[in-house]
């Protein structure tokens, strides 16, 4: 369990809440539209309307106590700059903001952000995968190179085990769990044997994944 601070009740943020309380993380919850706080109250430890850029209300609040401090503001990136900048100023130990363009990233990551987040690049990127490429049902990205698909196991597989299809060996591609009627198995073994209406999870290198599984994305 941690302590998480998180600024900024809009869509994303709410949404942020609610997983978190799914997570059953302490979350104390700020913005300064009185609807949007009583929106997350059933998700959240604590909340309090306030204004983030001002350093004397968020000195109440303890910023050195949280481990993680998440600014979600979406719709005003000054804001986000300066709320971003005085809770490093007053020591947090990590602070993760919102970014939607490369260029905020930028002056974020120069003004005390630790990570930045793009919620609709990313979502974006997935959506245009994961609707485009064949056999795709799910992705993730690592980085730039790197990234977790979700693809059905294909035909010739079926009645192989992993250890026989020796996929790491061939391809550099490690399958990290298999998904069985919606379940995700990850202890995954060589002698595990896959079956054609199964699913895996792969990791690799994009190029990898793409050359072995005939995938254009």
């Amino acid at each position: 369990m941690k302590s998480i601070l998180l600024i900024g009740l809009g869509r994303f943020g709410r949404h942020i809440a609610m997983h978190l309380n799914e997570l059953n993380h302490q979350v104390m919850a700020v913005d300064h539209v009185e609807e949007r706080v009583d929106a997350v109250l059933p998700y959240v430890t604590n909340a309090q309307i306030g204004d983030s850029t001002n350093a004397a209300f968020l000195e109440t609040l303890g910023i050195r106590n949280y481990d993680v401090c998440i600014v979600a503001i979406g719709n005003d990136f000054q804001s986000s700059l300066e709320t971003t900048s005085l809770l490093k100023e007053l020591g947090a130990k990590l602070v993760v903001s919102r970014a939607a363009r490369d260029v905020q990233a930028k002056f974020l990551l120069r003004n005390g952000a630790d990570e930045v987040v793009y919620p609709e690049k990313q979502l974006a990127k997935w959506t245009a995968i994961r609707y485009t490429a064949d056999h795709i049902l799910d992705y993730i990205e690592l980085d730039g190179e790197h990234a977790i698909f979700e693809i059905p196991v294909p035909e010739d597989w079926a009645g192989r085990t992993i250890g026989q299809i020796d996929i790491r060996k061939k391809y550099s591609i490690n399958i990290m769990g298999i998904k069985k009627s919606g379940r995700l198995e990850l202890a995954v073994s060589p002698d595990m044997a896959l079956e054609s209406k199964n699913t895996m999870l792969v990791l690799g290198r994009n190029k990898d994944i793409q050359k072995c599984f005939h995938i254009h994305i």
